[in-house]
């Protein structure tokens, strides 16, 4: 874990030992014998990416027609990207966004990279959709410098762009001027470096990229939290406070103490109030996980609700930049553990697009199928979950598993896992399935399935309390939740007729015959009525490609532990069960990514919170989070 140490109280005698050891060291002359070192390979930092980046047509008629209006070097073409001036940012943002024929009203993705060795070192890219007709993003790149790394922020321009400007200050050190509560968020205040830059260095670390040289080819790895010493990834306090110095065996925490006041010695204005700030969670059972909503009241009416992250963060993204490509298929498993499926798409389909591979029919229709069958039960536990949050019942949630189980039930079948399943491959699948699967899916698919679905509305759609707390209840209307960045069924809970498989069709989806359900309300009760219409349209999905499953091979191309992948970049993006889940990768050419992001549904639809809450009541906040249902291993990554 690329964090903070975490240190078992049975070490501290060794630890006393090490210091003593350390001190004893220091204080002694040193030898001139040198210990024998085995031998190691000597690690070479990458070279970062480079690529052609001749412009597109459309990319040299935009970038024209922006420098007509807002002056000579505005905007410069590459490939199909825009790099804008950063002073330039926020009026190119708006222009963009108002232009009727452009309309660019959806920021889907920010993030930034870090290109050590470049100058302008970092840089910002933006990924901006248009709801309104299909098609691919337009990117926007803002360049910045290593002395003074900082850009205009565009919340004014997309809110969406709040969290994830955060989160590019936190991990690579971009200021966003303008920003209107720029902080920290995956990480806490007062943590030192931002980890994603590429010359930041974490306790144990060992080379840039895996596999590790101490590893491998030898073999013989001796770890290296048992070749640091303590005194050099742990930081301990110097001194005491009376200016003795620090030993492991005597310390205690200092003793707190509190004021205690008579309320009766108070003056009456003191003890009123008309705001106050209440933390539901970390520790809460409505939050999922460990998340915390940060709630200012008056009375029992909010006013804001903030949600605070990180709890759960593992640094992911610095992981899958250390890992070799295909190292990183099983660490998509552990974002939305609801949805490993779906995940593992999404990152193939990246890979995929940069290494030109293209993948057998027979494979495409097996990855469609765990997909779909994913959604289905994606939806239906999240039905069971919402009940559950309104205190009313535990029945549908068990509905839901047992539907469940029969799902995990085929996907360890098939993966050999039913949550962590690590079944797709560059190029393909891991594992072909039988008839008797495909004949178990298709009894699901066109038997059951649909039976449980219709039972499941004719217990909850015209339930009573169901009714009383979901109808009329945080209502959020179109033009809101796309500039929140908000996608998935929340999106087209308020009337925003906007699915992936359609807007940008990917793998085989556009040889498909489904809806696009669409509700008007943008109410709690609509946002849980879209997911029950969608898992319909993935039961319909799932028959059709069950019954025009072909045969033949599920893997492309030579079977490698390693691949070395073009340079370039690529975002790719999939209509998962939570909403638009994105991977935004950079190749330097080599075996492992330079850049790996994740543009997290669950993480960007918490932009909303406040908004979705103001004004109501704290008890609905805690179904308002449920109907965000978000999984906290894809939030904090």
């Amino acid at each position: 874990m690329l964090g903070p140490d975490l240190i078992d109280p049975r070490q501290i005698p060794l630890i006393a030992q090490q210091v003593r050891e350390q001190r004893q060291a220091t204080a002694q002359p040193a030898t001139t014998e040198e210990t024998e070192q085995p031998s190691k390979a000597v690690a070479r930092a990458p070279k970062p990416p480079t690529w052609d980046i001749a412009p597109t047509d459309a990319a040299v008629s935009l970038a024209g027609r922006l420098n007509a209006r807002f002056g000579d070097g505005t905007a410069t073409p590459e490939k199909d990207t825009l790099v804008i001036e950063p002073a330039r940012l926020v009026e190119v943002g708006q222009f963009l966004r108002d232009t009727p024929e452009l309309a660019y009203d959806f920021l889907s993705s920010v993030t930034g990279v870090d290109y050590l060795g470049r100058d302008p070192r970092f840089e910002v890219v933006y990924h901006l959709y248009a709801t309104g007709r299909s098609g691919g993003p337009l990117v926007l790149k803002a360049r910045t410098s290593e002395e003074r790394p900082e850009v205009p922020s565009l919340v004014s321009v997309w809110p969406s762009a709040n969290l994830q400007e955060r989160e590019v200050w936190d991990l690579f050190g971009i200021r966003f001027t303008g920003h209107p509560n720029l902080k920290r968020i995956l990480l806490w205040e007062g943590f030192h470096g931002h980890p994603l830059r590429k010359d930041w260095r974490e306790p144990y670390y060992e080379e840039p990229v895996k596999p590790f040289s101490s590893r491998w080819p030898g073999g013989h790895h001796q770890p290296a939290d048992a070749r640091t010493p303590y005194n050099h990834n742990v930081a301990y306090p110097a001194y005491y406070p009376d200016g003795q110095e620090w030993d492991p065996e005597t310390w205690c925490p200092p003793v707190e103490e509190l004021e205690v006041v008579d309320y009766r010695d108070l003056p009456h204005h003191a003890i009123e109030t008309h705001r106050i700030v209440v933390n539901v969670g970390p520790q809460h059972p409505s939050t999922h996980g460990v998340f915390r909503m940060v709630l200012t009241l008056d009375g029992e009416t909010v006013l804001n609700a903030e949600p605070i992250v990180g709890y759960l963060h593992r640094n992911h993204e610095k992981i899958g930049e250390r890992n070799s490509w295909l190292m990183n298929m099983p660490y998509t498993d552990r974002l939305d553990y609801l949805n490993a499926m779906g995940n593992n798409l999404g990152y193939a389909i990246a890979v995929e697009r940069l290494a030109g591979l293209q993948v057998p029919e027979r494979a495409e229709y097996l990855r469609v199928i765990m997909a779909e069958l994913n959604r289905v039960f994606s939806h239906m536990s999240f039905a069971g979950f919402l009940t559950n949050e309104m205190g009313s019942a535990f029945t549908p949630f068990l509905y839901a598993f047992k539907e469940r189980e029969l799902i995990l039930d085929l996907f360890e079948e098939a993966s050999g896992s039913r949550m962590m399943c690590n079944y797709l491959r560059f190029g393909g699948v891991a594992a072909d399935v039988d008839e008797d699967w495909l004949a178990r899916a298709r009894y699901l698919a066109h038997e059951r399935l649909p039976r449980k679905l219709d039972e499941f509305e004719q217990l909850l759609n015209e339930n009573e309390i169901l009714l009383s707390r979901l109808k009329g209840v945080s209502v959020v209307s179109p033009e809101a939740v796309v500039a929140y960045g908000i996608t998935g069924p929340m999106l087209r809970a308020s009337g925003v007729r906007y699915d992936i498989r359609r807007a940008e069709p990917y793998s085989i989806y556009d040889r498909f015959d489904f809806k696009v359900p669409v509700l008007s309300n943008g109410d709690l009760y609509d946002r849980y009525l879209i997911r029950i219409l969608e898992a319909r349209e993935a039961v319909k999905i799932l028959q059709q490609a069950l019954e025009q499953i072909p045969a033949g091979p599920i893997q492309a191309g030579k079977k490698a532990w390693q691949m070395r992948v073009p340079a370039g970049e690529v975002y790719a993006r999939i209509e998962h069960p939570k909403g638009e889940l994105g991977y935004y990768v950079v190749s330097n050419g080599t075996t492992n990514p330079w850049r790996y992001h994740v543009r997290s549904p669950s993480f960007i639809n918490l932009t909303a919170l406040g908004a979705m809450c103001r004004g109501l009541k704290v008890a609905d906040t805690i179904v308002i989070l449920g109907a965000l249902d978000i999984v906290l291993g894809e939030v904090d990554r």
